[in-house]
């Protein structure tokens, strides 16, 4: 490597971290939603779908869980999500049966698939329950899986 190159990668990744660090640069698109609290905070399905979407969903043939039938450790439940509904803005991951039922919820931007795969903790056998948001109604669809080990305190 020459000296000069060097010498110009350094003065200008130097340059780079001190304008980054005065916030100087910044996104033109902020990337994270609000955080809902309230909603993570609940202490059952009814209100935590409140908090979210605010109401309970219809039942949809159109969303498809892919959940194991029998998880035998509840710290880490794979979980994917796949739906073919135009316009998905959001979906919902919560499990009926833990302390605090919601477990993920991931907003969608543009024209995205409606596809999101994940791991949850489940305390004991329960529903995971999944909502999507699609143009402007809220659908469900949901999947008992069994527990043998639990994940929440178990």
């Amino acid at each position: 490597m020459k000296r000069r190159t060097f010498l110009k990668g350094t003065v200008a990744s130097s340059a780079l971290a001190v304008a980054a660090g005065a916030g100087l640069l910044r996104s033109g698109q902020v990337l994270a939603a609000e955080w809902p609290a309230s909603a993570f905070a609940a202490k059952d399905l009814a209100t935590a779908t409140k908090e979210v979407f605010g109401s309970d969903g219809k039942d949809s043939k159109d969303i498809k869980i892919k959940a194991p039938l029998q998880a035998e450790n509840g710290a880490v439940v794979p979980i994917k999500v796949e739906t073919s509904l135009a316009d998905v803005k959001s979906i919902a991951i919560m499990v009926a049966k833990n302390p605090t039922p919601m477990a993920t919820k991931v907003d969608f931007s543009g024209d995205s698939v409606g596809y999101y795969s994940t791991r949850v903790k489940m305390g004991t056998t329960s529903d995971v329950v999944v909502y999507v948001n699609s143009g402007g109604k809220v659908l469900k669809a949901s999947a008992m899986v069994k527990v043998t080990v639990g994940g929440c305190g178990g």
